[in-house]
């Protein structure tokens, strides 16, 4: 016989006095990772290596405290990197629709802005007062004085000639026209009409003659206004330039060690002198240019053109960035194009094109949650693509699908330099890895946290150092040893391992930090044991509702569970419910109805499709073990129909697969099971009882439920022995274990389980392949060679029955 489980193998007690301290205090603050070494490993690999598409994919359950982990351990990689280069969009003189990309030494770009933004000031001081000079202004009115000269010469000459003609000239708002004189006066239309024919050709000749004149005069003076206008340019360059080239050098010589940079000034250089007009006073003289004319439409300052948008800027000494982008989105990651509303349109220029995450990261590391990426429009395929090209260009999300195209700016694409960071489950990982081929060019190093690590002292003190560490930074108080053995135990019963403990800090912490703020309600110095009992107890309570409402139902009988007495064919099985982040169990009554037939085992929930896969794989596991235990001389005939009774939910796993396999034996033999017990623990085909999930919110389950109708002694929960080790029962458990007022009674095999229920010896098969008479398995055996023997026999008889049919009816013939 299998004996109970003593109260020391139901919980591993963490001593207080075992720990080589009296409070956090006394511990110094952690820095490092929590024995995550196989994580750890990974991640300095990743960002070590520089080759491409080494990225990195930091999975892990939640709470195991990866993102924390990652930005610790990042911003040490980062500090010994090299600050990156600043990044700034000046104006494409060339094609203003594309804006260059300057790159500048770290601190750089700033300065850059500063200097150009100094040269405009300078530029729009300078140049009105070089265009004010005296010198300037009497060259100026010389030539327009020479204009207006030769203009009139021209036009008295031709007067003077029209006169000789007959014809006179006259000005008018578009020009001048010539009017025939005829006796001293002008020869009106009704007049003309009345000469002779003969004098009407000679005045038409005449015409023609001073037309031809006239047209000669207006080419002479377009040819004379055209060179005074371009001596006029040509000195207002001169001016322009003198002005203008001492200022620009001076910019020049700062940035002497940077060709693009010299480049894009003497750009700067060339548009001011060829725009000139753009910096008089006089702005009206800037209206005859149709590009200057244009922006000051908009309402957009002319001027912008020499400005400099610092898209990126570092300090001289920083390292290389971190970056952890929690939005995601297409534009916060590749950066955007904004604009600007003015009369209903929009307008924009190189100004308004604004970094993303990878400018900022360029350089150093992106982190980002994968989760938060993919269910973004756009970004993921964005975010490869910049990768693949390893330059980011700034673009409109889904300008693919627009139904007209657009004129916007195409910003010059920055070289990328970056190693993302992508965090998430380890069920997300494996999905990408399966379904997206480009993930794993892209993404080449997996970094895996565990969500468990080995209980030993080191572990534990290092838990406790992390603890200290939570403590100083938020204001908590100090934990008492008693207090941090209490969280150890905690941490060891939500992995359900005595030898483990949780790495999902974030729970543990959430119960520190309850647990202090109870110690300080409680006018405690220190948070005690009892204040971290007292938070979990309190966390279990506000998710508790609907178990306690079960439990209810149980005990009121509306759900049927009986916890004493003993029962044919029927056994107590425990499911669990998962809420959230709270699971319990809930004890169900199994039944099991055998008879004679080929059905086999019928399983209820299955055929009204309230059955899981795994649970109907459990059931037909059955079939084969008593088929070959039992019966392998004679076939089976057997139909058995198992039921989960008032479950109203679907059925899945196979835990529950030994409880059905205690009933159907159970009807079988006609030996009643002692409904003080519950069971728990998948069977193989073998018989032997394997391990399940939730053993200790089974247990509890069927505990609260005998606590509440009263313990006896004679009550308890079957298990698997391999489970043994996954015990981490509730306090008040294991005292009344203790107490003998409850048992745990570890299993390994079915014969040792219906031993314990029927309280009857299974009983071992003989050499002549039978079992001891009176024996569990004996009487199993014997029932079913019955039921053999009577199909058999049933069988003979249809056939005779259906011989004797076939010679009446050929006698009627």
């Amino acid at each position: 016989m299998v004996s109970p489980l003593k109260p020391d193998a139901l919980r591993k007690i963490c001593l207080p006095e075992s720990l080589p301290f009296e409070g956090t205090d006394d511990l110094k603050p952690l820095e490092e990772v929590v024995a995550q070494d196989r994580a750890v490993e990974a991640i300095a690999f990743g960002v070590g290596i520089r080759s491409e598409g080494f990225n990195l994919f930091v999975l892990g359950p939640t709470g195991t405290g990866k993102t924390a982990a990652i930005k610790r351990f990042l911003a040490h990689a980062a500090a010994k990197l090299p600050t990156p280069p600043d990044w700034c969009y000046v104006n494409n003189f060339a094609d203003p629709q594309r804006p260059r990309a300057l790159c500048l030494p770290p601190g750089r770009a700033r300065l850059f802005q500063v200097d150009c933004e100094r040269l405009l000031t300078e530029l729009k001081t300078g140049v009105p007062r070089a265009f004010e000079s005296e010198a300037y202004e009497q060259n100026r009115h010389t030539i327009l004085d020479e204009l207006q000269q030769q203009t009139s010469d021209e036009l008295e000459a031709l007067r003077k000639r029209a006169e000789t003609l007959g014809f006179g000239l006259a000005k008018t708002a578009s020009g001048f026209m010539i009017i025939p004189i005829f006796k001293g006066k002008p020869l009106k239309p009704e007049g003309f009409e009345g000469l002779d024919e003969e004098t009407k050709r000679q005045v038409n000749l005449r015409s023609e003659e001073v037309q031809k004149d006239l047209a000669a005069t207006r080419r002479r003076i377009r040819d004379l206004e055209r060179e005074a206008k371009n001596r006029l340019d040509g000195m207002d360059r001169e001016v322009a330039t003198s002005a203008v080239d001492h200022l620009v050098e001076e910019v020049k010589e700062r940035y002497a060690d940077h060709a693009m940079v010299q480049a894009h000034l003497e750009a700067i250089r060339e548009d001011v002198i060829a725009n000139v007009d753009l910096f008089r006073r006089d702005q009206s003289v800037a209206q005859g240019q149709p590009e200057l004319t244009a922006m000051l439409r908009q309402g957009l300052d002319p001027f912008d053109r020499y400005r400099v948008n610092v898209l990126i800027e570092h300090g001289e000494n920083g390292g290389a960035p971190v970056v952890v982008e929690p939005h995601p989105t297409c534009q916060n990651l590749v950066g955007r194009i904004e604009h600007q509303v003015n009369m209903g349109a929009l307008y924009t220029n190189f100004l308004m094109a604004k970094g993303g995450a990878l400018h900022l990261a360029n350089g150093g590391f992106l982190v980002v949650e994968a989760m938060e990426l993919l269910k973004q429009f756009f970004a993921w395929d964005q975010l490869k693509r910049t990768l693949k090209n390893r330059r980011i260009r700034i673009e409109e999300p889904g300008e693919q699908f627009r139904l007209y195209s657009t004129v916007t700016l195409e910003p010059e694409p920055i070289p990328l330099n970056v190693k993302v960071v992508l965090i998430g489950s380890p069920w997300l990982y494996y999905l990408l890895h399966a379904l997206d081929p480009e993930f794993l060019e892209l993404f080449k190093v997996q970094a895996e946290f565990s969500d468990r690590v080995a209980r030993t002292p080191e572990t534990i003190l290092t838990f406790a150092r992390l603890l200290s560490t939570c403590c100083t930074a938020e204001g908590l108080k100090v934990f008492d040893r008693g207090a941090v053995a209490k969280l150890v135990e905690h941490s060891s019963r939500l992995v359900e391992d005595q030898e483990k403990l949780a790495t999902t800090f974030s729970h543990l912490l959430d119960v520190a930090r309850e647990a202090s703020f109870l110690a300080e309600q409680n006018g405690h110095c220190r948070v005690m044991a009892e204040d971290v009992r007292r938070a979990i107890d309190a966390k279990i309570k506000r998710a508790n509702r609907l178990e306690e409402r079960l439990q209810e139902l149980v005990l009121d009988r509306t759900l049927l569970v009986d916890t004493e007495g003993a029962v044919v064919g029927q056994v107590n099985g425990i499911a669990v419910i998962q809420l959230g982040e709270y699971h319990f169990g809930k004890p169900s009554r199994i039944t099991a109805r055998t008879f004679l037939g080929r059905g086999g085992i019928i399983d209820i929930e299955r055929e009204a499709r309230m059955g899981g896969r795994l649970h109907s794989k459990g059931v037909l596991i059955l079939s084969g073990y008593l088929g070959g235990r039992y019966v392998q001389q004679v076939p089976l005939a057997l139909s058995a129909s198992l039921a989960f009774e008032q479950v109203y939910e679907e059925v899945e796993g196979d835990s529950a697969s030994s409880s059905e396999l205690y009933a159907i034996l159970s009807s079988l033999s006609g030996l009643p099971i002692k409904q003080g017990f519950a069971v728990t623990g998948s069977v193989n085909q073998q018989g032997e009882v394997q391990a399940i999930g939730a053993v200790n919110a089974k247990i509890e389950g069927f505990f609260d439920v005998c606590r509440a109708r009263g313990l006896t002694g004679e009550q308890g929960v079957l298990i698997p022995a391999s489970n043994v080790r996954h015990l981490m029962l509730r306090e008040d458990v294991v005292e009344a274990v203790a107490a003998g007022q409850f048992q745990i009674i570890p299993v390994h095999i079915i014969d040792e389980g219906i031993a314990l229920l029927t309280g009857r010896e299974a009983g071992e098969r003989g050499p002549d392949g039978t079992f001891p008479e009176g024996c569990v398995n004996a009487l199993v055996q014997g029932r079913m060679r019955e039921m053999a023997e009577q199909a058999r026999a049933y069988g003979t008889e249809s056939q005779v029955s259906s011989s004797s049919d076939q010679n009446d009816e050929q006698s009627d013939g």
